[in-house]
């Protein structure tokens, strides 16, 4: 029955993943974290394995809908590798302490509350494309990469979270290639770290499948929901709830419970 459990959560996850643009991991996380009890270590690198399925298929579909620039790929992907590869190193340091990686999520999940509740109060919308093909410079790609990889192999999270808004503010890109050319380069940054993850002893495999699965078929419905739903409206109230969670996550790192 544990596994149906695990099975829904990857649904719900992909769903809203697909509606909001974040990946499926910015609520896998703090639900296995909290709501399935999960050792810290174990929640990000059970996370990180089952986003592979879903970075994997929507790398493929994107690539053949056409959404993909392959040379920034290509520059953000190896870039994210080696920055995984840091950044998996340092968490095998800091992996028996939890209550550090807590911290650590805790800030992470700011920020995407932040970038949530600034779009969906404010209306505010990513700025508009400016051209057909992803801009910026080699040197400030693979700045990209390496920083979201080095995050994504201490936190797990990285690819909706991280790469697609950076694509978007900082590199002024169009959305449909912003989102296909993050999923195109996250998911080696995410195998890599999956990998690293298992070889650490931080992966539950079985659930990580389960959840990696449920999340893959839900990214589809939730896709398909966008032009049901209001988008800001979706955002500001899930702008709160991960303010709420990073709030959790804070705090306990202070012994407070919330």
């Amino acid at each position: 029955m544990i596994f149906i459990a695990y099975l829904i959560t990857g649904l719900l996850a992909g769903v809203v993943g697909g509606l909001l643009g974040t990946g499926g991991c910015a609520l896998i996380m703090p639900v296995i974290r909290f709501g399935f009890d999960f050792d810290p270590a174990f929640a990000v690198g059970t996370t990180l394995t089952a986003v592979v399925f879903t970075a994997g298929s929507g790398a493929y579909q994107h690539l053949k809908m056409k959404n993909v620039d392959k040379s920034t790929a290509l520059q953000v992907g190896f870039s994210g590798v080696l920055g995984v590869i840091i950044g998996s190193v340092v968490f095998g340091y800091i992996k028996d302490y939890g209550d550090i990686i807590d911290l650590i999520i805790g800030i992470a999940f700011i920020i995407v509350s932040v970038r949530m509740l600034y779009e969906g109060l404010l209306g505010k919308k990513p700025p508009p494309p400016v051209g057909t093909e992803m801009p910026g410079t080699v040197v400030s790609k693979s700045l990209l990469g390496s920083g979201i990889g080095f995050l994504t192999g201490i936190i797990g999270l990285g690819g909706g979270y991280a790469l697609v808004p950076s694509f978007l503010y900082f590199l002024r890109a169009p959305m449909k290639l912003a989102i296909g050319t993050s999923m195109a380069s996250f998911v080696w940054m995410a195998l890599v770290g999956a990998i690293f993850k298992i070889y650490q002893g931080v992966v539950n495999i079985p659930v990580a499948v389960t959840l990696g699965v449920g999340a893959l078929i839900g990214a589809i419905y939730g896709a398909k929901l966008v032009a049901k739903f209001k988008p800001n409206v979706l955002k500001a109230l899930f702008g709160f709830l991960f303010l709420y969670v990073s709030l959790k996550y804070i705090l306990l790192y202070f012994g407070i419970h919330i």
